[in-house]
């Protein structure tokens, strides 16, 4: 389990280091919960889904380890 969290760190380390490639797999691990969210009433809300991925651009950059 501290193997995972490690390499989480390391990546979120790079991803907040403006490495690309880190914070799109972020992203990609992210990306089902912001789909998830951003339904309403059982419709795809676009908008919403931009404003929550900007969101977690966000917190990458600002997240403390």
């Amino acid at each position: 389990m501290d193997s995972d969290r490690t390499k989480f760190e390391a990546l979120l380390l790079h991803a907040k280091n403006g490495d690309k490639n880190a914070q799109e797999e972020i992203f990609r691990m992210y990306r089902p919960l912001l789909i998830k969210n951003a339904m309403d009433k059982n419709l795809f809300d676009e908008d919403l889904y931009q404003e929550l991925s900007a969101t977690l651009i966000s917190c990458i950059r600002t997240f403390q380890i």
